[in-house]
């Protein structure tokens, strides 16, 4: 596919089939996480690739917190039984001290949002389907997989084939209502 066609067909997928990950493309989205630009080169990117079944129901079960989602109406997450049902979970996470920080922002989520784009996109393009989890309980997430304390969890992301085809048109603001020339 064009980039600019995976761009505008990538679709947050939380349903997939039964079917595994070759490891052939896995590794590609690997790689493009890799090849994200980051804050002078420091990649503060990490990952945990989650392929065991029993782990991959806990990741599901941690993603849900109450405090969060119930106040909001939900009574699941709706990413939760994608985590289960997905042959390989990827749990992005940085090192904050791996990144910069300039006037009290981050920069490692910027880091962090730039290398899981990539793995989107590129999930897209190879026929797969993923979606940004970002709702979980971060300690017992890290306590799971022996992720260390100096570590940032920043999300969660199911990966497989798409159960459903959900290419097409997503809604999006017309660039009128989100675009400024030379001033506000």
């Amino acid at each position: 596919m064009e980039l600019l066609e995976v761009i505008k067909t990538r679709r947050s997928i939380r349903s997939f089939l039964d079917k595994p990950v070759e490891d052939e493309k896995l590794n590609a989205l690997l790689e493009a996480m890799q090849a994200a630009p980051s804050w002078a080169n420091m990649q503060c990117w990490r990952f945990v690739v989650v392929k065991d079944k029993a782990t991959r129901e806990k990741l599901s079960d941690l993603s849900y917190v109450e405090s969060f989602l119930a106040p909001r109406g939900y009574k699941t997450n709706p990413a939760q039984d994608g985590i289960a049902q997905a042959p390989v979970v990827i749990v992005a996470c940085a090192d904050p001290e791996k990144s910069g920080i300039l006037w009290d922002q981050q920069y490692y989520m910027t880091d962090m949002g730039i290398a899981t784009q990539n793995l989107m996109l590129a999930a897209c393009d190879l026929g797969l389907g993923t979606v940004f989890v970002g709702v979980f309980d971060e300690i017992l997430v890290r306590e799971l997989l022996n992720i260390p304390p100096n570590i940032r969890v920043i999300g969660l992301f199911p990966v497989g084939y798409p159960a459903q085809d959900k290419k097409g048109g997503q809604k999006r603001n017309p660039l009128e209502e989100i675009v400024h020339y030379e001033k506000w």
